[in-house]
């Protein structure tokens, strides 16, 4: 079948939800943060000069031999237990055989038809709906290395001059989670995958098992789409949209595929199965290569190594050793911060709970915490395009910021400022204060000779305060905090125009 061009058109969403309904699947790839590589010695960190973590295990050379890393099983086992899912009492890997530069062997050490992790849900709520994601498997792999085309205009092969390759990555544990199809969302289905991919990075975080940073690479969600008449209970033709790297884009890469999709089917034509690559500045797809089906992998056991069965006395000891569910985190955290349901609703879908939970650690008060996570920089996150915990402020900056407004040493005006520069990277808190002048004025003689002008500007106002009327300060107040740029001590003007009134 002939690839149908994307210049049929696209079709507005409501408009598709009335001939169409949508089924997806969400394949994301999750890499652990051991120390070292699923099957050698070498570190497993990020950031690395190119090609300077490997051993002949992981570049693929003759008569290097594989070992399992213990760690990563140990992590696979304990994110399907907090996944509801069954735990194989015997797996193994098998080779998984394609030809890229990025990978050393031209073959991917993965498990096929026996996971580690079997038939496991997640329930996720969408504007108060609950919708349960069946989980077919997780199953554990190595990651490939980094291919970077250099020249031409797109950051791809296409039009490159030549390509650099770095093997650091080759290697590192990876588990990849893969959903069964999910039907029956209708035109909620861009926010239940959004909201399923931030609900799994949730509990991963609390697992520990990875830092789950999307922009980095070391959590990343292929989407799978595909619509069907409406009403047929049929599946259609499904493009699967690669290495989509934010919850944003999740959202954005299912509302674009619909919406692609119903052009082509409108127009009589038929859905090309293949691979897309999602292009984050114009919130698009582009075609790839033709996908393939597993008998085109050539999968075969891994005879290099054993297969794994875990005890069920060990998966039980893990299954022990799991931190609070989600679920039950939230209820208990709502309670504890005083949040309503909507509050907390709210706060869950900007994936701020761990923002907020590790500012209020830092001895925040829960309000001031939601306050600055979903105002200021939720919008700031918003206005860039990226994740709320992308945004380049610290939970530990906000209580930093939060802890001199409360002592009287910035205003929440002068705060925001403070932020202002800290997504600026202009500094530290303090260095950002220093530099912008923001500190609060306290000092009677400065803020003395401002309530005397405020008072002789507003004489009528002086007169509703002597003679009883407290509330008119405000508009006093509202004048020196005008003439200081924000900066004077509210409170402590309010006390110098009822003194000098009284």
């Amino acid at each position: 079948m002939t690839a149908v061009p994307d210049s049929l058109g696209l079709v507005g969403f409501d408009e598709v939800l009335e001939r169409y309904d949508p089924a997806f699947g969400l394949e994301v790839h999750v890499e652990l943060n051991t120390n070292t590589k699923m099957f050698c010695g070498c570190p497993a960190t990020f950031g690395g000069e190119p090609n300077s973590q490997v051993c002949p295990t992981c570049l693929g050379l003759p008569g290097s031999m594989p070992v399992v890393n213990a760690k990563a099983v140990e992590s696979a086992i304990r994110i399907g237990l907090a996944l509801n899912g069954s735990i194989a009492e015997w797996c193994r890997f098998a080779r998984k055989n394609y030809f890229y530069p990025d990978m050393p062997k031209n073959f991917q050490t993965s498990q096929y038809d026996e996971p580690i992790v079997y038939d496991g849900y997640l329930d996720v709520e969408v504007e108060g709906e609950i919708f349960r994601v069946d989980i077919e498997r997780a199953h554990m792999e190595e990651d490939t290395g980094k291919t970077t085309h250099i020249g031409g205009a797109t950051g791809r092969i296409h039009g490159a001059d030549y390509s650099l390759v770095d093997y650091n990555r080759a290697g590192i544990p990876l588990i990849e989670i893969v959903t069964r199809p999910i039907l029956g969302t209708g035109a909620k289905a861009p926010l239940v995958a959004k909201a399923y991919v931030a609900a799994l990075r949730e509990i991963l975080l609390g697992l520990g098992v990875s830092d789950v940073r999307m922009d980095q690479g070391s959590m990343r969600c292929d989407v799978n789409l595909s619509l069907s008449p409406k009403g047929s209970g049929t599946l259609g033709t499904r493009t699967e949209t690669k290495n989509v790297n934010s919850l944003r884009s999740v959202e954005r890469a299912v509302r674009f595929e619909m919406s692609r999709h119903a052009g082509i089917l409108d127009a009589g034509e038929a859905i090309f199965q293949e691979t897309r690559h999602f292009h984050e500045d114009t919130g698009t797809t582009s075609a790839g290569r033709a996908k393939s089906d597993a008998d085109d992998y050539r999968y075969f056991p891994e005879p290099d190594l054993v297969p794994v069965a875990p005890s069920r006395e060990w998966v039980e000891e893990l299954r022990a050793s799991l931190p609070e569910r989600t679920a039950d985190k939230r209820a208990r955290l709502q309670v504890e911060w005083g949040y309503s349901e909507l509050e907390m609703r709210d706060v869950w879908a900007a994936g701020a709970l761990s923002l907020i939970e590790a500012t209020v650690a830092e001895g925040t008060s829960p309000q001031a915490a939601r306050k600055w996570w979903m105002a200021e920089l939720s919008r700031s996150a918003n206005d860039r395009g990226v994740e709320l915990a992308e945004v380049g402020v610290t939970p530990a900056q906000v209580a930093e910021v939060q802890k001199l407004v409360d002592g009287g040493s910035l205003t929440d005006k002068l705060a925001r400022q403070v932020f202002e520069g800290l997504l600026a990277g202009e500094g530290t808190v303090a260095e950002i204060i220093d530099a912008r002048g923001l500190a609060v004025v306290s000092d009677d003689g400065a803020l003395g000779s401002a309530v005397d002008e405020a008072i002789a500007a507003q004489p009528a106002v002086a007169e509703k305060i002597r003679g009883g009327n407290q509330a008119a300060a405000g508009a006093l107040i509202g004048a020196v905090m005008k003439a200081t740029g924000g900066k004077a001590d509210a409170k402590r003007v309010r006390e110098l125009i009822l003194e000098k009134l009284a």
